[in-house]
């Protein structure tokens, strides 16, 4: 069933240039998986190794419920008791932050920062504001959170990961800096491609083993830190162990499963409509599908994230399944379309769902995975869920 997903956004709509979908519960497991994993046609293989973009988050995430558990970390302390560095955050605590409950901006952009020491200035600069009524989720927090985690444990938030997560679980082929002998295994993100009003941009500089997020290459382009929003690489195998061992009970108790899952930001606004509905560091249930990371067929204890890259996760331990999807939207690909105001996607050739291709100037067809997020209600979770016998 699953193998119909693949079809779709690797054959069909091409939106990604590779796939690789994994469903089940702690004890049962179906995958597919297709697609080309390189500029020069390497088939995707189950040893394929991705950029995990923000489902790093939940690695930050399960590190910090687990030195709570320890009594290592109080989450309602200041951020300050643990990162005296942000001077700013005096008043904010660490559950607020890994929650979402305040908004934080920095004085200027961190990926526009030189080198490594102005954009960590730039982050620690960083100040709270209320959370309006629009976008709650921001890679600032998991950016802040993991230097609380490390002033609280006096380690790097890496060595805290392998301990805390990756070697319970046994995942072995998790990284944050790719070693070079397993780079040709990984998954390209390279020749990206975006529209910014006037300007047609290409990047060309993210090589195999390299993260794509500009921030987390701003922070520690030498891929030797993690920075708790992006940066971590896996395979398809070692989140079949995450999930599962999730599911089973080996990262987590059930309890802190639930408090990780629990609605920290959503809400009904004047006008109607809703705020974006978060628990730590991920997204939980919303009220409305459209806008919900979280498949329709999982429950209210699911915890979901997105990565930009082409990557989706999904756990719920009230059902015990699990759901993910690994990919590069980015390859070769138009990946982010922001026209003129007097411009719609017509203009540009694609279809309203953002799917077809635009003509590049000096390369002729480009493939579009713009709004490709969107069409997992259409094209990805039906299959999973028939996949799962979940109607």
């Amino acid at each position: 069933m699953i193998g119909k997903a693949v079809d779709f956004f690797v054959r069909g709509s091409r939106s990604l240039a590779c796939m690789s979908v994994a469903c089940g519960t702690r004890d049962s497991l179906r995958s597919a998986l297709g697609g080309v994993s390189s500029p020069d046609g390497a088939p995707v293989t189950p040893e394929s190794i991705f950029d995990l973009a923000s489902l790093s988050k939940l690695f930050t995430a399960l590190t910090a419920l687990r030195l709570r558990a320890a009594g290592r970390i109080d989450f309602d302390a200041p951020v300050t008791r643990y990162a005296p560095q942000f001077v700013h955050l005096s008043g904010v605590s660490v559950g607020q932050i890994l929650g979402f409950e305040v908004g934080l901006r920095t004085p200027v952009r961190v990926d526009a920062r030189a080198n490594p020491a102005d954009a960590e200035a730039a982050l620690f600069a960083c100040t709270p504001f209320p959370n309006g009524e629009g976008r709650a989720y921001s890679d600032i927090h998991a950016m802040v959170a993991r230097y609380a985690l490390e002033g609280a444990a006096d380690e790097s938030l890496m060595t805290l990961v392998r301990r805390e997560v990756l070697r319970p679980l046994g995942m072995t082929e998790t990284w944050c800096a790719v070693p070079d002998a397993v780079r040709p295994r990984c998954v390209s993100h390279n020749r990206e491609h975006r529209v910014e009003g006037d300007r047609w941009l290409v990047r060309e500089d993210v090589l195999p083993g390299i993260v794509h997020d500009p921030k987390a290459r701003a922070m520690a382009p030498d891929g030797r830190a993690f920075c708790g929003h992006a940066g971590l690489f896996s395979t398809a195998g070692d989140m079949v162990r995450l999930c599962q061992g999730i599911l089973r009970g080996d990262a987590l108790s059930r309890e802190d499963l639930r408090d990780m899952a629990r609605n920290r930001t959503g809400f009904r606004r004047r006008d109607g409509g809703w705020t974006q509905h978060l628990g730590l560091l991920c997204y939980v249930r919303h009220p409305e599908q459209v806008h919900s990371e979280v498949p329709v067929y999982m429950s209210g204890e699911t915890v979901a994230l997105s990565g930009f890259v082409g990557n989706h996760i999904a756990i719920d331990p009230a059902r015990g399944v699990f759901e993910f999807y690994l990919g590069s939207r980015v390859m070769n690909r138009l990946s982010v379309l922001n026209p003129p105001p007097d411009r719609t996607l017509a203009d540009y050739g694609l279809a309203p769902d953002g799917t077809g291709q635009v003509d590049w100037p000096g390369e002729g067809k480009v493939i579009s995975s713009v709004d490709f997020v969107h069409l997992k209600d259409r094209y990805y979770h039906p299959w999973v869920a028939k996949e799962l016998g979940m109607t």
